[in-house]
């Protein structure tokens, strides 16, 4: 996972509600550079989509994103992710993720979520929401006291392809995740050109 989104730097964070647009958006991203997908768990497709990415795709990075149950766990896994996120420290669902050794960034967004989610070993954390909770300079300040331990961190949550370019320039930043990459209603109109447009600029800051 850490060594897949170093090199990506960049994750499609994306809700779909169509599988058959599963396809077509997947060689979107990768027209534009982009090898990581965040699938979020927020429609009834999102694990079929999960499964024909994972399938048809080797070179893309599926990941599961929104996934707040221990059942969750298990379905994104036998859909295919490689790994998964969410949006806030569940102990319940981090440790289902450990228990089936399935790769899992939990969010946060305090000092005491940080470590209690180092309680369970974590070292990639998701800020979430990151520019309404003070973006960059909030995070750089948060994780000071614990730098020693290099945790890194995947931001999401108001990001965009001006503020991008500023939180990849920092070491704690093994990716970011931005859903206006391929938001919704790009999806849903099927402007895939648009997608790709937009995740070539990205990877061209990253």
């Amino acid at each position: 996972m850490r060594a897949q989104l170093a090199a990506s730097r960049a994750i499609a964070t994306v809700t779909v509600e169509n599988v058959d647009d599963a396809k077509p958006l997947a060689e979107a991203l990768l027209a534009g550079g982009i090898k990581a997908v965040e699938i979020t768990m927020r429609t009834p497709a999102a694990l079929q989509v999960m499964q024909v990415i994972a399938e048809n795709y080797s070179e893309m990075l599926v990941m599961a994103g929104t996934v707040i149950t221990p059942n969750q766990v298990r379905q994104v896994q036998d859909a295919g992710a490689s790994c998964a996120v969410a949006p806030g420290m569940n102990a319940r669902v981090v440790q289902a993720a450990l228990d089936a050794q399935l790769p899992f960034a939990p969010g946060i967004a305090t000092p005491s979520e940080i470590e209690h989610a180092l309680e369970f070993g974590c070292d990639i954390l998701k800020l979430f929401p990151a520019e309404p909770m003070g973006g960059l300079a909030y995070l750089k300040n948060m994780q000071a006291p614990y730098a020693h331990l290099g945790l890194q961190f995947i931001p999401l949550g108001g990001l965009t392809a001006d503020n991008a370019e500023d939180y990849l320039k920092e070491d704690i930043i093994l990716a970011v995740g931005g859903s206006w990459i391929a938001s919704a209603s790009a999806i849903r109109e099927g402007n895939w050109a648009g997608i790709t447009q937009r995740a070539t600029a990205v990877m061209s800051r990253s």
